[in-house]
């Protein structure tokens, strides 16, 4: 089955260049430009995993993570950011973040990531099915 992806980042070359590599890795890729954006989708379909650009304008990263967890908690949120700080990372766990990478991400490391956002995602949704 493919990992449904949505990718949240501001930069469009970057947003182009990663929406090709996973496509080309057999990947079913969403993608936005805001946190807004990225809530609309969200609010409307379901994803294996997010990942979400932590420096966005408007609402950043973390703001649109609290919400994606509030709305959607058996949803992944790989937390991508150009300047990580420890205090950033523990942040984002906090807030319920699967994982934080530094940019420019490895592509294979991402890849490996989301494959386990899945796999979590659906274990959650199979625990809840059973409540």
């Amino acid at each position: 089955m493919a990992e449904k992806v949505l990718l949240v980042d501001d930069e469009q070359n970057f947003l182009e260049a990663l929406f090709e590599r996973m496509r080309l890795r057999g990947m079913e890729v969403s993608v936005a430009t805001s946190g807004e954006e990225a809530l609309g989708k969200v609010e409307n379909d379901t994803y294996d995993a997010i990942v979400l650009d932590l420096m966005l304008p408007g609402m950043d990263g973390f703001e649109a993570l609290k919400i994606i967890k509030a709305r959607r908690p058996e949803t992944q949120v790989i937390l991508l950011t150009g300047r990580a700080t420890v205090e950033m990372s523990v942040e984002a766990m906090k807030l319920g973040a699967m994982d934080f990478m530094e940019k420019p991400a490895d592509i294979g490391q991402l890849i490996v990531k989301i494959k386990k956002a899945q796999v979590r995602k659906m274990i959650l949704v199979e625990r809840k099915s059973e409540e």
